[in-house]
Formats: structure tokens, C-alpha cells, sequence
């Protein structure tokens, strides 16, 4: 018995552990089981041959301050990569732009100091929030991502906002078939990721 245990753990290796890190964006509301982005991307990457699970730490309500005070305990050790999907919520409650690039930088080097990589999902402020508003905003996430030399997905509702047949009634979530065309435009920079993590 001691020699087969022995034997099989030596044949297998363990996933790359990965976390989507968000808010109602990230935990999938108003969908089914399975339905929610960490779930489908893990699907979709497993489909293509990647060893990778992603556990879906996302809150609906939750800001980047809410974040920050439950990132230890949402991100266990053991973890390989986090997606870091907030600041949608900051700019909904018109939260000061500089405390949340504060914030979403605070987690950052906390992730990166327990040697975990950091996946950045960009957003965009409302439109009804004013041009100050957002340039203040949008620029957040391209800056952190150049000053910590992270992967960054531009704006994570990216092919679905625009469609309404995408989107839940509320207009501001989508629903499975958005997730699956959000999915679809994450893909390539996970591929590259995880390629460059093999090597």
C-alpha cells in the first residue's frame, strides 16, 4: 500500500492554483453553477490542455477596499496566480480615484510578496460619472500593470457591455453567453501566461 501511494504521487503533479479575485462581476450573479467567469475559464483552459484550477473568490458588492481587508483569507497558500478583477464598484459609488489605485496597489505587492503572480483585469468608469472622473480613473489599472510588470487585460467586460443581448437586464452584468465572449478575449493572454510558466 505504502509503495503504491509512493508511486502515485510521484506520477502526479499538482494544477497550477489559480484565484479570481472580484466582485459581482467575478461571482458569476444571477447565473447558474458553472456559469461564472472563474468556472468557465477554467473550463476552457483545461479544454486546451492546461493543468489549472480557479477558485472563485468573488463578492457581489465587494470594492477594492473590501478586497484589501479579505485578501489573506480569500487567497490561500498554495496559490499560483490571482486574477484581480475590482475597482467596477469604486466607480459606481464614485469612490476617490487615487484610494482605489491605492488599494488595488496595496494588494499587489502583498500577492507579489507571497510569491504569487498577479493577472490584472482592467475597468472603465462609467460614462455617468464625467470626463474628469474618468481620466482620473481609467488610467489605473495600464499604470499598475506597467509599474509591477503585470499581464493586464484592458477592461474585463470587453465584448459583451456593448451587445445587449450579452448582458443581464440590469445592463451592467453579463450573462453566460457574455461570460463565454468574456472568456473568449481572456484566453490569449492566460495561454501566454501559462506557456511562459512551463518554460
Amino acid at each position: 500500500m505504502a509503495l503504491a501511494l509512493g508511486l502515485g504521487g510521484a506520477a502526479l503533479s499538482e494544477p497550477i492554483a489559480g484565484v479570481g479575485l472580484g466582485d459581482s462581476l467575478m461571482a458569476g450573479y444571477q447565473l447558474g453553477p458553472g456559469e461564472a467567469f472563474p468556472e468557465k475559464l477554467e473550463a476552457a483552459l483545461r479544454a486546451e490542455g492546461f493543468d489549472v484550477t480557479i477558485a472563485n473568490a468573488g463578492v457581489s458588492g465587494d470594492t477594492t477596499a473590501g478586497g484589501l481587508a479579505r485578501l489573506d483569507w480569500s487567497v490561500p497558500e498554495g496559490t499560483d496566480f490571482v486574477i484581480l478583477e475590482l475597482g467596477a464598484n469604486d466607480a459606481l459609488r464614485g469612490i476617490t480615484p487615487e484610494l482605489t489605485r491605492e488599494n488595488l496597489d496595496r494588494m499587489i505587492e502583498r500577492l507579489k510578496a507571497r510569491d504569487i503572480d498577479v493577472i490584472l483585469a482592467g475597468m472603465l468608469a462609467p460614462p455617468n460619472m464625467g470626463g474628469d472622473y474618468a481620466e482620473r480613473f481609467n488610467p489605473i489599472y495600464a499604470d499598475l500593470a506597467a509599474d509591477h510588470d503585470l499581464p493586464l487585460h484592458g477592461f474585463f467586460l470587453d465584448g459583451a457591455i456593448a451587445d445587449p443581448a450579452l448582458m443581464l437586464d440590469d445592463g451592467m452584468h453579463p450573462n453566460a453567453a457574455g461570460v463565454d465572449r468574456m472568456v473568449e478575449g481572456f484566453l490569449p493572454l492566460m495561454r501566454d501566461y501559462l506557456a511562459a510558466r512551463e518554460n
